[in-house]
C-alpha cells in the first residue's frame, strides 16, 4: 500500500498541473451547480412511525385543509404605551389583511381567539398556510413581512414567530474564518512559515468548497437541513487542514534530510498518506454509520459529512503534493527563525513532547487514575442530561423568534408557545360521540396540570352534539388543544406527555377509537426514544467496524480495545461539558447563549459518531508513529516514547486547529449548530490531550511488549497493508541526510 501511494503521491507532485487544472474544475463545476441548481433547506424534523407523526398523518388524510405539515406563524401585537390592544383593532386588522396570499388557509386574530392577555397589551394572531416552510414562496414571505411593517407603522410592537420565517439558518462566514485564523497561526508557529502554513489551509479550503457547492446542489433535487451542510463545512475544514498538516510535516522531514523534492513529497504519502487514509476511514464509517439508524436527516448528515471528509482525504493524497511542486523549496527552507524546530533524533534537542511523555512513562500509575477520574468527574452532569428539540425560546436575544417567544411567554404563559394536540380518531368506535367524551372526560380530570381548561367539544345539549356528530360523520376525526403550564422543552412537559397518554390508554379497549397525542414536545419525546432504541444497534456497527479496521493498523488487539474504551472517556467529558453549559448555564454567556436549554435530542448519537470517527484520527497519528518504532526493533515501553516525541507536535497543532474550527462555529446564533460545534470542540481537546496524550502513553507503558499481542492464526491471515513503509523503505533506500533508514513517522 505504501509504495503504490508514494506513486501517486511522486506523479501529483510532477504532474502538478494536470493535478491543480482537474481540481479546479471540480471545484469550478460544483460552483455552478450550487448557482443554479441549489433549492431551500428544511430544518423541521419529522419522522415516521411515531405516535406524534401519525398523528399528523392522520389529520393530513382525513382533513387535507388542516394540514399540520403546512407552515405556521404567530404574529405578536403589543400595544404601544398608554394604549390598549383593543384601541388599535382597526390596525391590526388592517396589518393582518395584508398576510393573505394563495398559501394561506386561515387568519386567526386575537380578538376572534381569545388571544389577547389579561391587562389588555398583548395578543397574537396565528396564521396557517397549506404548504411547508420550504415550499414558501417569496410573495407568502413577503406579505408577512410587510404585516409587522403595517403594524409598527401604527406604533404596534410586532414580532413573527413560527416556522415560517427563520431568523437563525446555518452559519455565515464568521465561523469558518474564526476555524481559519485559528488554524493559521498554529501553522505557522508549527511549520515556522507562511508558505508551508497556506499549504494545507488552502487544500482545505478547496475540500470544503467542493463539498459543501455538492450538498447545495443536491438541494435542488431533494429536500436537505441546513445543518447537513454545516456539518459537511465543520467536518471538511477541520480534517481537511489535519490531514494536510500530518503529510506536510512528512514532507519537510524527508526534503530537508536529503531526498529529491518529487521523492519526498512521494514518501511523505507513502506513509503518512497511509494513516491519513486509515484515519479518514474511521471518520467515514462513523458517518455512513448513521445511516443505520434509519431516520433520514440523520442519514443525510451522515453522507453529507462523509462525502467532505473523502475529499479531503483526495485532495491531501493529490492536490497537496501537486502545490508542494508549484512550491519548490519556498516550503522546506526560509521561515521564521525565532520559531525553532526541535528534531526528536537529538538528545541535546529534546522536545517539550519528549520531556512530557518521559513524566507520563515514570508516572503512569498516577497518570491513568488521575486521567480516568478527572474525566469522570467533568462527566458527572450526563446523568441528569435532558433532550429536547430546540424551540425559538433558544434563539437570539433580539431575533423576532426570540421577542415573540418571551413575549407570549410573559402574558400566556410557556406553555402558549408549544401546546398540546389531542386527536380522537373515531373511525372505529361504536359510538363516536361517546368516545370523544371519554376523552374530554380523561383530559378535564387533568387540568390542574394545564395552564388553561380545556375546551370541551361537546356537552349534553342537542346542538352540540349535532354539531360535532357531522364533523366525525365526515372526518372521523375531533381535536383537542391542551396548554401545558411550561415550555415546550420543559422536563415538566414531557411528563405530561407521558402523563395524558397513559390516562387515555384506555380508550381503544373502552370505546373502539385511539387518541394519539401531538405536538413539538410530543415529537420530541418520540424522536429522542427512537434514537435511544437505535443507539446500540449503531454503537455496535460502527465500533465492530472500526475496530476491525483498527486491528488492520495496529495488528493488536489491545491496542484497538484501548483506542475505544478511552473514547467513552472523551464522549463523557463532552457531554458533561454541554449539559453544565447549555443545560445548567455554567458560563453559557461566553459562546453567547443567555438562557439555559436542555440538550439537542440529536446530541448523544450524532457527536457519538463524528467525535468517534476523529478520536480515531488522533489514535491512528500517535499510536502509528509508537507501531513503527516498535516494528523496526525499538523496545515497546521505549517505542512510546520515541513515536510520542516524533508525533506530539503535530498532534497537538491538529487538535488545537480542530478546536479553533469548532469553536467557531459554537459562537453562530443557530442553537443546534452551537451545540454540536460546543460538544465537538470539547470532545476533540478531552480525547487529543487527556487521553490520547495522557492516558494512552500511560495506558501503554504499563501493559508494554503485551500491547502489541495478536493471536498467530489471526496474524498469518491478515493482509499486510505496510502502515509502516516498511517495503518502501526498502525500496527507496535511505536518505541522502540519514546513516540508515530511520523508523518512518506518520506524523513527524
Amino acid at each position: 500500500m505504501a509504495w503504490h501511494l508514494f506513486r501517486l503521491g511522486r506523479w501529483s507532485f510532477v504532474h502538478r498541473r494536470i493535478v491543480a487544472g482537474i481540481w479546479l474544475l471540480l471545484l469550478v463545476l460544483a460552483g455552478v451547480g450550487a448557482a443554479t441548481l441549489s433549492g431551500a433547506t428544511d430544518d423541521n424534523f419529522t419522522l415516521g412511525g411515531l405516535e406524534s407523526t401519525d398523528a399528523f398523518t392522520l389529520i393530513e388524510q382525513r382533513s387535507p385543509s388542516a394540514s399540520p405539515d403546512g407552515a405556521s406563524a404567530q404574529i405578536v401585537f403589543e400595544a404601544p404605551a398608554g394604549k390598549t390592544l383593543k384601541q388599535s383593532q382597526s390596525d391590526i386588522t388592517a396589518a393582518l389583511a395584508k398576510v393573505k396570499t394563495a398559501d394561506v388557509t386561515s387568519v386567526v386574530d386575537p380578538f376572534t381567539a381569545g388571544a389577547v392577555s389579561q391587562n389588555g397589551k398583548v395578543g397574537y394572531a396565528t396564521v396557517s398556510y397549506k404548504v411547508t416552510p420550504v415550499e414558501l414562496t417569496t410573495a407568502d414571505t413577503d406579505a408577512l413581512t410587510s404585516v409587522k411593517t403595517t403594524a409598527e407603522a401604527a406604533g404596534i410592537t410586532t414580532a413573527i414567530g413560527g416556522d415560517a420565517l427563520s431568523d437563525a439558518g446555518p452559519p455565515g462566514g464568521s465561523a469558518e474564518a474564526i476555524g481559519v485564523v485559528v488554524a493559521l497561526v498554529v501553522l505557522v508557529i508549527t511549520f515556522g512559515s507562511l508558505i508551508a502554513a497556506g499549504m494545507p489551509l488552502l487544500t482545505a479550503i478547496v475540500g470544503v468548497g467542493i463539498g459543501i457547492a455538492g450538498i447545495t446542489t443536491l438541494t435542488g433535487f431533494i429536500t436537505l437541513s441546513s445543518v447537513t451542510s454545516a456539518l459537511g463545512s465543520m467536518l471538511g475544514l477541520a480534517v481537511g487542514i489535519d490531514y494536510a498538516l500530518f503529510i506536510m510535516s512528512r514532507y519537510r522531514h524527508e526534503a530537508r534530510s536529503g531526498r529529491s523534492l518529487e521523492d519526498a513529497a512521494g514518501s511523505a504519502v507513502g506513509t503518512a498518506g497511509s494513516a491519513v487514509i486509515f484515519a479518514g476511514l474511521t471518520v467515514i464509517i462513523a458517518l455512513v454509520g448513521l445511516s443505520i439508524t434509519g431516520i433520514g436527516f440523520l442519514t443525510q448528515m451522515g453522507l453529507g459529512g462523509a462525502a467532505t471528509v473523502f475529499i479531503a482525504v483526495l485532495i491531501a493524497l493529490t492536490l497537496l503534493p501537486a502545490l508542494l511542486g508549484f512550491a519548490g523549496q519556498r516550503v522546506v527552507g526560509g521561515g521564521f527563525k525565532f520559531l525553532k524546530q526541535h528534531d526528536p533524533e537529538n538528545d541535546a534537542d529534546r522536545t517539550n513532547g519528549q520531556r512530557w511523555v518521559e513524566k507520563v512513562s515514570r508516572f503512569r500509575w498516577p497518570a491513568l487514575v488521575g486521567g480516568v477520574l478527572l474525566a469522570a468527574v467533568i462527566a458527572i452532569p450526563v446523568t441528569k442530561m435532558e433532550l429536547a428539540i430546540p424551540d425559538n425560546g433558544t434563539s437570539a436575544a433580539g431575533t423576532d423568534a426570540r421577542v415573540s417567544y418571551d413575549l407570549i411567554s410573559d402574558n400566556f404563559g410557556a406553555g402558549a408557545n408549544g401546546p398540546l394536540l389531542v386527536v380522537v380518531d373515531t373511525k372505529n368506535a361504536t359510538d363516536k360521540i361517546a368516545a370523544v367524551q371519554a376523552v374530554q372526560t380523561k383530559l378535564t380530570a387533568l387540568d390542574a396540570d394545564f395552564a388553561a381548561p380545556v375546551t370541551p367539544l361537546v356537552d349534553d345539549s342537542t346542538k352540540a352534539k349535532t354539531a360535532l356528530q357531522k364533523q366525525l360523520d365526515a372526518v372521523n376525526l375531533a381535536n383537542f388543544t391542551v396548554i401545558p403550564k411550561t415550555g415546550p422543552s420543559d422536563a415538566d412537559t414531557k411528563k405530561l406527555v407521558t402523563t395524558i397518554r397513559d390516562d387515555l390508554s384506555t380508550i381503544p379497549a373502552d370505546t373502539g377509537a385511539r387518541a394519539l397525542v401531538t405536538g413539538q414536545t410530543a415529537v420530541g419525546v418520540d424522536i429522542a426514544q427512537k434514537l435511544t432504541d437505535v443507539f446500540p444497534l449503531y454503537l455496535l456497527v460502527v465500533v465492530g467496524l472500526a475496530f476491525l479496521l483498527l486491528i488492520l493498523v495496529f495488528r493488536s488487539i489491545l491496542v484497538p480495545l484501548k483506542a475505544a474504551l478511552g473514547f467513552l472517556l472523551s464522549i463523557g467529558v463532552s457531554l458533561g461539558a454541554t449539559v453544565a453549559v447549555f443545560q445548567w448555564g455554567w458560563l453559557n454567556n461566553l459562546i453567547g447563549l443567555d438562557v439555559t436549554t436542555p440538550v439537542v435530542f440529536l446530541l448523544p448519537l450524532l457527536l457519538t459518531g463524528v467525535l468517534f470517527g476523529l478520536a480515531m484520527d488522533y489514535e491512528v497519528f500517535l499510536v502509528t508513529r509508537m507501531r513503527e518504532a516498535y516494528v523496526h526493533g525499538t523496545e515497546a515501553r521505549e517505542a512510546v516514547r520515541v513515536g510520542f516525541a516524533h508525533s506530539a507536535r503535530v498532534v497537538t497543532a491538529a487538535a488545537v486547529i480542530m478546536f479553533g474550527v469548532f469553536a467557531g462555529f459554537s459562537l453562530g446564533d443557530n442553537v443546534f449548530i452551537k451545540t454540536i460545534g460546543f460538544a465537538l470542540a470539547v470532545g476533540v481537546i478531552a480525547d487529543a490531550f487527556l487521553v490520547r496524550m495522557l492516558i494512552v502513553p500511560a495506558v501503554m507503558s504499563i501493559i508494554g511488549e503485551r500491547i502489541w499481542w495478536l493471536p498467530q492464526w489471526l496474524d498469518r491471515i491478515l493482509p499486510n497493508l505496510d502502515i509502516e513503509g516498511e517495503a518502501l523503505l526498502e525500496k527507496l533506500g535511505p536518505a541522502p541526510g540519514q546513516a540508515q533508514a530511520e523508523p518512518v513517522s506518520a506524523g513527524h
